[in-house]
C-alpha cells in the first residue's frame, strides 16, 4: 500500500507542476496529462507492468469520458446537421484512402501497410477534441455539432476496420457478428433521432428519483457501463455505447442533479485517460526515431488538416471555418492506436512499423492542442 500511495502522490506532484507551468504559458491541461504519462512511466511499472493493464485502464478512463461528453452534448433538430456529418466523414473516407495509397506508393509500403495508415487517418480523437471544444464553450454550437457527429459516425467506424484487419491477419471473421455490429449501428442512429425531440425516459418511470440522489448515482452507472458492455459484445467500443448513455441521460430531467455532481469525476478521467496515453510511449524508442517520428507526425498533422479542411470547405463552410474544422480533425485518435494494436496482434503489421505508428499517433495527440491553438490564431490574424 505505501508503494501505491507514493506512486499517486507523485503523480498529483508531477500533474500539478505540470499544469502551473502549462498555464502560464497558456497551454491547455491535457498536454500536462500526457507529458506526466511519458515521465511517471518508470514509477508507474511497478503498479501497471504490462502493456495490457495499461490499455484497460485508459479504456475506462474513455469510457467515463464519453459518458460524460454525451451528457453535455446536445442533438440539434436541423436535418443539416446530421446529414452534414454523414457526407463529410464519407468525403473524408476516400480522400484519406486516396492519400494513404500515395504515401504507400511513395514509400514502397505493402497493403497491409498502406490500410493502416488509411485507419489512422480516419479516426480522431473524441476525447481530445471534446474536451477542447467544451473548454471552449463550442460543444453546443452549430459547428462544434457537426464536428462532434462526425467522431460519433468514425467511433462507429470501429466495428467494420476491425473486421478488415481480421480478414487481413487470416483472424477469424464471423459474418453474424458482422451483421450484428450493423444493426447496432443501425439502432444506434434511430435511438439518436429518437431522443431529438423528447426525453428518453418517460417522466412517470422515474417518479421521484429527481430528489434521489443515491439512485441517481448507481442508476446511470448501470446505463453507463450497461450500454458500454452491449457496445462491446455488438463488436463496436464500449465508449461509443457509453457516449450514446450519456446522450439519453443528458435528455432526462430526472437526472439534472447527476449530471452536475459528477462534474469532478469527469476532471479525473479526463487525466486518467490521456496519463495513459502517454504511459504507453517510450522515451527511449522516441529518442532514438525522432527524426522519423517528428516528420510523420508533422505530416499527418499537416495532411490532416489539409484534408479535413476540404472536406468542410466542399459542404460550403467558409474558409475560416475550413481550416478551423481541419485543425481540429488534424491529429490521429484514440482508436487510430486501436487500430494499430489490432493490426500488429494480428501479425497484418510487424513490430518496427507498430512502435512507429504508435510513435506518430502519440506525437500528434501530445501536439493537437498546440497545433489547434496555433492555426487558430493565424486564421483570427488574418480574418
Amino acid at each position: 500500500m505505501n508503494t501505491v500511495l507514493a506512486a499517486i502522490c507523485l503523480a498529483c506532484l508531477v500533474i500539478l507542476l505540470l499544469v502551473l507551468l502549462l498555464k502560464k504559458i497558456g497551454q491547455p491541461y491535457l498536454i500536462a496529462y500526457m507529458i506526466a504519462g511519458v515521465l511517471l512511466r518508470p514509477a508507474m511499472a511497478s503498479l501497471v507492468p504490462g502493456q495490457v493493464e495499461v490499455e484497460q485502464v485508459g479504456q475506462l478512463g474513455l469510457l467515463f469520458l464519453m459518458f460524460f461528453l454525451g451528457m453535455e452534448m446536445k442533438i440539434p433538430d436541423e436535418r443539416s446537421l446530421l446529414l452534414k456529418p454523414v457526407i463529410a466523414q464519407s468525403i473524408k473516407i476516400l480522400l484519406s484512402i486516396g492519400f494513404a495509397f500515395l504515401l504507400g506508393y511513395f514509400f514502397h509500403l505493402k497493403i497491409y501497410y498502406t490500410l493502416t495508415l488509411a485507419a489512422l487517418f480516419n479516426f480522431n480523437s473524441t476525447a481530445i477534441v471534446g474536451e477542447y471544444l467544451s473548454r471552449n464553450n463550442e460543444l453546443s454550437t452549430s459547428f462544434g455539432t457537426v464536428i462532434l457527429n462526425i467522431l460519433l459516425l468514425q467511433d462507429l467506424m470501429v466495428a467494420p476496420t476491425s473486421a478488415l484487419f481480421r480478414f487481413m491477419g487470416a483472424g477469424a471473421v464471423s459474418i453474424s457478428k458482422l451483421m450484428i455490429a450493423i444493426l447496432v449501428c443501425a439502432a444506434i442512429i434511430l435511438l439518436l433521432r429518437a431522443v431529438r425531440h423528447r426525453s428518453f425516459f418517460r417522466a412517470t418511470i422515474l417518479k421521484g428519483l429527481k430528489n434521489d440522489h443515491e439512485l441517481q448515482v448507481f442508476l446511470g452507472l448501470l446505463i453507463s457501463l450497461g450500454f458500454g458492455a452491449l457496445a462491446e459484445l455488438a463488436g463496436l467500443s464500449s465508449a461509443i455505447g457509453s457516449f450514446v448513455a450519456g446522450l439519453c441521460i443528458g435528455r432526462t430531467v430526472a437526472f439534472d442533479w447527476l449530471e452536475n455532481a459528477l462534474k469532478p469525476f469527469r476532471i479525473f478521467f479526463v487525466a486518467l485517460f490521456f496519463i495513459t496515453i502517454g504511459l504507453q510511449l517510450d522515451p527511449g524508442y522516441l529518442l532514438e526515431h525522432a527524426g522519423v517520428i517528428a516528420g510523420g507526425a508533422l505530416l499527418v498533422l499537416v495532411s490532416n488538416s489539409v484534408l479535413s479542411g476540404v472536406v468542410f470547405r466542399l459542404l460550403g463552410y467558409n474558409w475560416q471555418q475550413s481550416l478551423y474544422g481541419g485543425a481540429l480533425l488534424a491529429h490521429t485518435g484514440e482508436f487510430g492506436l486501436l487500430a494499430c494494436s489490432l493490426a500488429y496482434n494480428l501479425h497484418v503489421i510487424d513490430y518496427e512499423f507498430y512502435k512507429i505508428t504508435i510513435g506518430i499517433t502519440g506525437m500528434t495527440l501530445l501536439l493537437s492542442a498546440t497545433w489547434i491553438n496555433v492555426l487558430r490564431r493565424l486564421i483570427q490574424t488574418s480574418v
